[in-house]
């Protein structure tokens, strides 16, 4: 009996250990992190309204704002004040970009005052203005008056070669955005044309130390793979004006890598430079 009773106990106070461990026992709780995660997954990016849109740029992975800038001839610069970025590394996949400067506000200029106009009555209700003789002849022709028409004006530049070597490669669209140029570490690379540097530094992937110059608002010039930068971001620069010695970075050998943007897009510099 006391043998059976000492076991009952034992198995009494198990039960009892169990069940109180079972009340304690909670579920696991929510990861809130996740699910605010999912919440932001279903917000859609910066600029999505303007998908598809003339003038803006959907960001595609691996895309940085000087490669962006680069492609469709602006600086990086105007990106992020055109987007209000707060921070210009932190672009997301998918986010849409203006890549083309705001419209500006146009405002109507009033006429100015004269006696005879101050004096004129307001056209009554219902009846239109009197049109002046040669929109009455058009109107009675039904000739609408042509609407004005912007032309669109090719900025020329007058480039030089921006260094002396050995063509190692020539322009072809799919594999070479531009020139090799062989030479040897040190030699001097020049600015192809007056300017201002857009971009000094080494951020953009296969280009090494790469100055970038913007000459107006059709062209911008690239100077890749350099041992030594000599100029700032936002300098004005000269044709024939040193901005870097050449060199190898991110790249096989010693050389200059050369392009020549048109709106953004790689063309063949041999068709802009002088006879070499």
């Amino acid at each position: 009996m006391l043998r059976a009773g000492k076991w009952g106990a034992v198995a009494l106070m198990t039960a009892c250990v169990l069940s109180g461990c079972a009340n304690k026992t909670r579920q696991a709780p929510v990861d809130e992190r996740s699910s605010q995660i999912s919440r932001s997954a279903t917000k859609p990016l910066p600029g999505a309204e303007n998908t598809g849109k003339t003038g803006y740029y959907t960001v595609k992975p691996g895309d940085t704002l000087i490669r962006i800038g680069m492609d469709n001839g602006q600086t990086w610069r105007d990106l992020v004040r055109w987007n209000n970025l707060e921070n210009p590394n932190l672009i997301e996949t998918g986010q849409v970009l203006r890549i083309a400067p705001p419209a500006p506000e146009v405002t109507a200029a009033k006429p100015a005052t004269t006696p005879a106009t101050a004096n004129a009555s307001a056209p009554a209700a219902g009846v239109a203005p009197a049109l002046p003789a040669a929109s009455a002849a058009s109107a009675a022709a039904g000739v609408k008056p042509a609407a004005p028409v912007a032309a669109e004006v090719e900025e020329a530049v007058n480039f030089q070669w921006p260094t002396r070597g050995n063509l190692i490669a020539g322009f072809d669209e799919a594999k070479n955005k531009g020139l090799d140029i062989a030479g040897k570490a040190g030699d001097p690379v020049l600015a192809a044309a007056d300017g201002r540097v857009v971009y000094a530094g080494a951020g953009l992937r296969g280009y090494g130390n790469l100055i970038i110059l913007k000459h107006n608002n059709t062209y911008l010039t690239a100077y890749a793979h350099n041992q030594t930068l000599l100029v700032k971001e936002d300098q004005a620069i000269k044709r024939g004006q040193k901005i870097a010695e050449m060199g190898n970075s991110d790249a096989d050998q010693v050389k200059l890598h050369f392009e020549i943007r048109r709106q953004g897009k790689p063309v063949d510099p041999a068709k802009y430079l002088p006879a070499n």
